[in-house]
């Protein structure tokens, strides 16, 4: 059980739309490197850890994963508000807008839906630390990828701060790996 507080972690304020690069931010959310699929994975791992802290660990940054859902669904909707037909024409969300309006499923770029296959979880609480490492990394990878398209800075704003979080992330998963590991030796 969460106590929502209505404020994003990030404030998001797009002024200037641009369906194209929505598109993108969409695959921040259902791409298989995406915050929907770390979410899922994290939330799921959470009772697999052997100890009160890796539950913790877990379930928070699960949570703060779906919290990056948010703001990126802020950015999609202001990278879309008031975009006019002609010019949802003339982009790349034409194939969405046929079936969804300005609403988008967590698809990646390439349109391909999400699903829970993005996230793995074998039941091994030191695999799934080594593949929630991997995860981050691809993350943030894609971050800064996407970043490198803009310099829009109503965009890098909120996408710097998603990049360092998961950067974040990666060292407390690392810490925790390296606790377990002790513990094993």
């Amino acid at each position: 059980m969460w106590t929502y507080k209505k404020y994003l972690l990030y404030p998001v304020k797009i002024t200037k739309p641009n369906p194209d690069f929505a598109i993108m931010i969409v695959n921040l959310i259902g791409g298989y490197s995406g915050e929907l699929g770390a979410a899922l994975r994290y939330l799921n791992q959470a009772d697999t850890m052997p100890t009160l802290e890796g539950k913790a660990l877990l379930t928070d940054i699960g949570t703060e994963e779906m919290a990056h859902v948010e703001i990126l669904s802020a950015m999609v909707r202001g990278l879309t508000r008031g975009v006019d037909l002609d010019k949802i024409k003339n982009s790349n969300m034409l194939k969405s807008y046929a079936q969804n309006r300005y609403s988008f499923k967590p698809t990646d770029t390439f349109g391909n839906p999400f699903t829970v296959d993005y996230y793995a979880s074998t039941g091994d609480y030191i695999t799934d630390l080594y593949e929630n490492l991997a995860a981050e990394q691809k993350a943030r990878s894609v971050y800064e990828n996407i970043m490198n398209l803009t310099d829009d800075e109503e965009i890098l704003g909120p996408l710097s701060f998603l990049r360092q979080r998961e950067i974040i992330h990666f060292n407390r998963f690392n810490d925790l790996l390296q606790k377990y590991q002790d513990l094993n030796t």
